[in-house]
């Protein structure tokens, strides 16, 4: 079949069969360096995740823990102090000043003037004045 060929192509095919590229070029060497350095990153990949499981569980866990053992002793405590404000006046917690620059607001709530939210009525004693008119908010 090659003599059928025209000789420029038939030497180009010749010449292209007998080059060696850079990739076979010492295909063993460059094999085994890039196995060893592949199982390197493996090992340290293993390491570094073994670390970081080892930080999540000793760490971070017993971390959280300790945040929700604080934030319940603190809301325990305000809730004491709030029943003990309640006893020295009677049984309800003394009505607050409003002050007009603290209630400035440019313009009504999406959902309604006065409401809010999340609203927690035993532990805000502002709440049971945001339905009376005697302190409205100041809409400019």
């Amino acid at each position: 079949m090659l003599q059928t060929l025209r000789p420029g192509i038939r030497s180009m095919l010749a010449r292209s069969v007998q080059r060696k590229t850079y990739a076979t070029a010492g295909g063993d060497a460059l094999g085994e360096a890039f196995v060893k350095e592949r199982e390197a990153i493996k090992s340290h990949a293993a390491s570094s995740s073994e670390l970081w499981r080892k930080i999540t569980y000793y760490v971070a866990f017993p971390s959280i823990v300790l945040a929700l053992v604080n934030a319940y002793n603190l809301a325990k405590e305000h809730e004491h102090h709030l029943e003990h404000i309640k006893e020295e006046n009677g049984g309800e917690l003394p009505e607050r000043i409003h002050y007009d620059y603290l209630n400035i607001r440019n313009k009504s709530f999406p959902w309604g003037n006065y409401i809010v939210l999340f609203r927690s009525t035993s532990s805000i004693p502002l709440i049971s004045s945001f339905n009376s008119n005697k302190f409205l908010f100041k809409v400019r």
